[in-house]
């Protein structure tokens, strides 16, 4: 017998369904299962662990909330597969996932294709309620969030091995964008009372709501992001070596922990190179910074005679120039710490976990990524992680 035929939103949700979950596979395709098994550091996550994260939201928020909800494919998965999710119940410790060595990946395949057949089904219940659908859409947007993390995770993992495999002969997160070949320069904004946040009738996280009005002082944003040459001349003149350029808590960490240039790059005889996704190349000097933490994106303006942008500068900036670089190259540190807006309210439920929770010692980036999927990224979109991190694609634009 025929299912029902879906109602227009949820025929379109059906086709991004099927092109969103697609992806997902195909950032995979071509990887072994001890390449999906790896977990190099706790903030990563084995790639098998997103593959089958990304199916229990779905199975966890709509399946088994649906009024005919389908036997679950794994009663264990309940646990193994769930992220920070406290109101769901217990959750396999973070940095112990790489040891999950079962489920196997094939059996994670499996249990992709069992989700993904109900869901197809569920949406097209001619009876789902618009609260449903956007639940639908949640975890679509939710998934292409950790699409992203595959790259950053996988690029994490193989950087630790000596053999320095590439995951794709070709790949995107060095190559020539908007870097020292242009000139730098600086676009003027006169700043006032200004409105931020989302707007219009398309997908926002709660975090990116409600709109709002702020005061801005006139100000400055560089025309493109900082590039991997002049971020060397920042090392050669000394940067991490002369303590007036960092905040205390960055320059007690990067002694700590050694730090002498941005993740991912080595020296030797040869000179500079660094470690991609398709392998170890010899440093671009034209391409956008990236892989640098909060602390060293802010010694670096300190240097360079400038400053962050505050997030709300950035939004302004991107509401009215088609600036270089805002999307696309490298996530942008701001200086303002990831808080909630005047009148936000989480989402209800367990899903009202997913952003607000996380509004502590964490700082905002804007923009997006190589990695991340075309259709995610928006002006309005809020990311945000602590001040040392850098397996993220981050880098930085400078402000005055």
């Amino acid at each position: 017998m025929s299912l029902p035929q879906p109602l227009p939103r949820a025929a379109s949700l059906a086709a991004r369904f099927n092109s969103v979950r697609a992806y997902s596979l195909a950032l995979v395709e071509g990887l072994s299962a001890e390449d999906c098994q790896v977990q190099s550091m706790p903030d990563a996550s084995p790639l098998k662990w997103h593959l089958a994260h990304t199916s229990w939201f779905f199975e966890t928020f709509l399946l088994a909330q649906s009024s005919r909800p389908p036997p679950a494919f794994d009663p264990d998965f309940k646990v193994l597969f769930n992220s920070y999710y406290i109101g769901v119940g217990e959750r396999h410790l973070r940095a112990e996932r790489g040891l999950l060595t079962r489920p196997g990946l094939d059996r994670v395949l499996q249990y992709r294709d069992h989700v993904d057949r109900h869901m197809l089904a569920l949406l097209a219940d001619s009876d789902l309620r618009d609260t449903e659908l956007d639940l639908i859409e949640l975890g679509l947007q939710h998934e292409q969030q950790h699409q992203e993390l595959i790259l950053t995770d996988l690029k994490h993992h193989f950087s630790c091995n000596p053999l320095a495999p590439a995951w794709r002969a070709e790949s995107a997160d060095q190559s020539p964008r908007a870097g020292d070949d242009l000139d730098a320069a600086f676009q003027t904004y006169s700043g006032g009372l200004i409105e931020m946040g989302h707007q219009g009738s398309g997908f926002s996280f709660d975090n990116e709501r409600p709109r709002h009005r702020v005061w801005l002082e006139p100000f400055e944003l560089a025309t493109r992001n900082v590039s991997n040459g002049e971020y060397l001349a920042f090392m050669l003149d000394g940067g991490y070596r002369r303590p007036e350029l960092w905040l205390s808590e960055a320059w007690d960490h990067i002694g700590l922990h050694g730090w002498q240039a941005p993740l991912y790059w080595q020296h030797d005889a040869q000179g500079w190179s660094v470690f991609t996704l398709h392998g170890k190349v010899p440093l671009n000097h034209h391409a956008p910074i990236s892989h640098i933490s909060f602390y060293e994106a802010d010694a670096y303006a300190r240097w360079a005679a400038a400053r962050l942008p505050t997030e709300a500068e950035w939004e302004l900036a991107a509401q009215s120039e088609d600036l270089p670089g805002l999307h696309g190259e490298v996530w942008q540190w701001t200086n303002s710490a990831y808080l909630a807006y005047p009148g936000y309210q989480p989402a209800a439920g367990a899903v009202g976990e997913y952003n607000g929770k996380f509004m502590l010692n964490q700082m905002v980036l804007r923009g997006s990524s190589v990695a991340t999927p075309e259709s995610h990224a928006r002006h309005s979109y809020r990311n945000f992680f602590p001040a040392q991190a850098r397996w993220q694609f981050s880098g930085v634009r400078l402000a005055r």
